[in-house]
């Protein structure tokens, strides 16, 4: 047994070897370009502390940043047919789904969850991106449905965070149908005099901005997030005209009257409590004291 060649040199190969480093530690801005340590973004809620660019969040993580203590009930949302047309194109739409749900652990692409904010009931369906970039179909339709639903059985106000490319279209015309269906389930929670707030996230687009987004009792929008129909080049490639400039960027919509307000990550849960409060609690703060209607004037009383 040569012991050089077995103990010696297996031991200084691990000392010099280069140590493999995870590819996920280390995530680049795309506004700024600067490398970020991934604790440090989780920390910043996925916020470049550099310069501030709202990178977008994972719908889990924005579950846990908007209810109390991070404490939530998901429910189970209702069994849709997964290929109702049969669609293929380059790859069977069937197939699609089922790397969709082995990449993201979910069955489609929302989730609707209830708790407490601010003390305050709530229901919140939030779209993951990451599920086919958060497209609209059958199975979304019939989350925002149960959502309100839900929002009218518990007197709690519903909140609803889109960030979607549209409507599916490998479900087609079933697709396009949730938009109305949509409609009328926002207009369930509005009868019973329910807020319901929107929380527009980069993207929100298509036949998402273009039904239930956009009819929030109050539509907050977080910095930077692209909220439009058609995007900007088919836009300018149909209208032949150059659009101005951060066109379809929340801070533009504020500007222009389409959103409320634009609230930055780490203030919209004290402001999404905040407005809950105003709405639901429709009484005086405090005690409302009557003034005399006889009193004279005491100006016209000392002339």
């Amino acid at each position: 047994m040569n012991w050089l060649t077995n103990f010696v040199r297996p031991k200084f190969q691990r000392l010099v070897a280069p140590r493999e480093v995870p590819e996920n530690l280390w995530h680049r801005c795309t506004i700024c370009g600067h490398m970020v340590f991934h604790r440090d973004l989780e920390a910043a809620l996925n916020v470049c502390p550099h310069c501030g660019h709202h990178l977008r969040l994972k719908v889990k993580a924005r579950l846990q940043m908007l209810f109390d203590d991070g404490l939530f009930q998901r429910i189970e949302l209702p069994k849709v047919a997964d290929d109702p047309l049969k669609f293929k194109d380059q790859k069977k739409y069937i197939d699609r789904l089922k790397d969709a749900r082995a990449k993201t652990g979910e069955t489609d692409a929302i989730i609707v969850a209830h708790g407490r904010m601010g003390g305050q009931a709530v229901v919140v369906a939030g779209f993951n991106f990451d599920f086919q970039g958060g497209s609209m179909g059958v199975a979304v339709g019939e989350g925002l449905v149960a959502a309100a639903e839900l929002a009218v059985v518990q007197d709690a106000a519903l909140i609803v965070v889109p960030a979607s490319g549209g409507a599916r279209m490998q479900e087609g015309i079933l697709s396009l149908m949730q938009m109305a269906r949509s409609t009328v389930a926002v207009d369930k929670v509005k009868e019973k005099r329910l807020p319901y707030i929107v929380l527009l996230t980069d993207p929100t687009t298509g036949g998402v901005s273009a039904s239930f987004a956009m009819l929030g009792d109050i539509a907050i929008a977080e910095p930077g997030a692209v909220i439009g129909f058609a995007g900007a080049r088919v836009i300018e490639t149909t209208i032949r005209e150059k659009l101005p400039e951060g066109f379809q960027k929340a801070e533009y919509l504020l500007e222009h009257g389409m959103v409320d307000m634009v609230v930055p990550r780490r203030d919209l849960r004290d402001t999404m409590i905040r407005v809950i409060s105003l709405l639901r609690n429709r009484t005086p703060a405090a005690p409302v004291v009557p003034l005399p209607i006889d009193a004279p004037d005491p100006e016209v009383a000392g002339a």
